[in-house]
């Protein structure tokens, strides 16, 4: 069994928690929060292709400052 936390919500927050949770038929506060997380990750379908000209992602060799 993993660790277990809780976190302080205000009203406003729990019932848009609630509703989610509803929504996505999820069976506890937990999964309706991993669920909220995994599609905040996902690339929108509006998203892909928006910049078909842009060129590819080329990280510098000096990018961090140690």
């Amino acid at each position: 069994m993993s660790a277990r936390t809780s976190v302080q919500l205000d009203r406003d927050t729990k019932e848009l928690l609630d509703m989610v949770k509803r929504e996505k038929n999820a069976k506890t506060y937990a999964e309706a929060i991993r669920i909220l997380a995994k599609e905040s990750m996902k690339l929108g379908k509006s998203e892909a292709g928006s910049l078909p000209k842009l060129k590819g992602f080329q990280r510098e060799k000096l990018d961090r400052f140690d």
